[in-house]
């Protein structure tokens, strides 16, 4: 696969903070020497996570959003690699494969004008491609009875990670979405803002639960198309958070008895946290705590197929922010699998 980049001895080397006294995750991780192919390089591995990421914000580009999100696989290896390695953290339960990168399409892409519509489409042909990517790497992984953790890049790769796991168990997916949007929209030319749509519509998601849509970014258009389709349910940040309408514990838990009778994905968009820094950053969204929480409970069931945690658009001054929080969802979802 021409655009997936290995994740090599020396990579990791260059990243390990070693100290003394300590033995850090990275130090126990797993990794694939030489590429053959995805599937038997790793069926027999005694791993049970196969960590990749995904360098990319031309999904988020041609939403017409905030580029970014490609620099959030460098801020999490960053940390994930330099925390502890214990009985907690299961570090030798995990292969981290390397990522997709596109840096040369992606300068190409960047300088389009997508005020232009035939320009605005180019963009959007080459998100197809990127999905094709990640349908191929995460059917690889869950045929070999392994769990994809999926870090980085726009919410578009929610298409790859469904479509993959449906190709890999030959059956339509559930997903949870913990997001401020329901990336739903029209069938336009993929972007960030259909990946669910699309997937519904080409057969390969079936039931689908967004956590904590924002009121105010979801159009009427859309609430009556989620109204009307009896596999999707939602609830809303304002009615759990605002107007204290519903209660967190009990709507997870409604949320898990929509998806948990066959294999779901948990999707995370850093959009739904407060004030993390991602494509479309908000003063007001859910805390870092309840989103591991939430990630908790939804990792903890055993349909639970794949993690995916997307849109964090880190900075310099706020890669190790990024970084810290993605690494603690990993781990928790690691955790609560694992037990």
């Amino acid at each position: 696969m021409q655009h997936l980049i290995l994740f090599t001895e020396k990579d990791k080397q260059h990243l390990l903070k070693k100290r003394k006294g300590e033995t850090k995750f990275g130090e126990h991780i797993q990794l694939i020497p030489n590429l053959t192919n995805i599937y038997d390089d790793i069926v027999n591995l005694d791993v049970d996570y196969v960590i990749f990421g995904i360098k990319e914000d031309i999904g988020v580009y041609a939403n017409l959003g905030q580029t970014g999100t490609y620099k959030a696989w460098k801020a999490t290896l960053k940390v994930l690699l330099n925390i502890q390695s214990n009985s907690f953290t299961k570090a030798k339960r995990v292969l981290i494969l390397g990522h997709l990168e596109y840096a040369e399409q992606r300068e190409i892409l960047l300088a389009l004008d997508t005020s232009k519509k035939k320009e605005l489409n180019k963009v959007r042909k080459f998100v197809e491609i990127i999905d094709k990517d990640v349908t191929n790497i995460v059917t690889s992984i869950v045929k070999a009875g392994k769990i994809p953790i999926v870090i980085g890049g726009g919410h578009n790769n929610a298409y790859g990670n469904i479509k993959g796991c449906a190709l890999a168990t030959n059956e339509r997916i559930n997903v949870v979405n913990f997001d401020a949007h329901s990336d739903f929209r029209s069938e336009e030319g993929r972007h960030s803002g259909n990946g669910f749509s699309y997937a519904f519509a080409e057969g390969f998601l079936k039931n689908y639960f967004i956590f904590g849509l924002h009121e105010n970014y979801t159009s009427n258009k859309l609430f009556n198309t989620l109204k009307k389709i009896k596999n999707l349910k939602y609830n809303t940040y304002e009615g759990i958070e605002v107007r204290n309408e519903l209660d967190f514990k009990s709507e997870i838990k409604i949320a898990l008895d929509h998806v948990a009778n066959k294999k779901f994905g948990i999707e995370i968009d850093c959009d739904a946290i407060k004030n993390i820094p991602s494509s479309a950053m908000t003063p007001s969204g859910f805390s870092v705590k309840k989103a591991r929480q939430f990630v908790n409970f939804f990792g903890s069931h055993e349909n639970a197929t794949y993690l995916h945690i997307c849109e964090a658009a880190p900075t310099k001054k706020t890669e190790t922010k990024v970084g810290k929080l993605i690494t603690y969802l990993i781990t928790d979802f690691i955790r609560a699998n694992g037990n």
